[in-house]
């Protein structure tokens, strides 16, 4: 659990550095703040993604719910649906 506390400074940090770069104050104005937010959602669910078009395993419906239904709904999937 450190590790993720220490990740998220980390990563606060670099966000905090990249607004002194491009000379925003923090908090920022709020479409900036907004498009953070999403790029960190985009990032996020890229990776696993990516990994599996790269393993050329299937990318449908069924994988998405599994991989996806708990973080989006804060909810674990039915126990009758695994991923493919």
């Amino acid at each position: 659990m450190l590790k993720t506390y220490a990740i998220s400074l980390a990563a606060g940090a670099l966000a905090g550095f990249i607004y002194a770069l491009i000379d925003v104050n923090s908090p920022a104005p709020p479409i900036i703040a907004l498009l953070g937010l999403f790029g960190m959602q985009v990032g996020e669910h890229l990776l696993p993604l990516a990994k599996r078009l790269i393993h050329r395993q299937p990318v449908n419906l069924r994988w998405f719910r599994h991989e996806y239904h708990h973080k989006i709904g804060d909810t674990t999937p039915p126990s009758g649906d695994k991923a493919s």
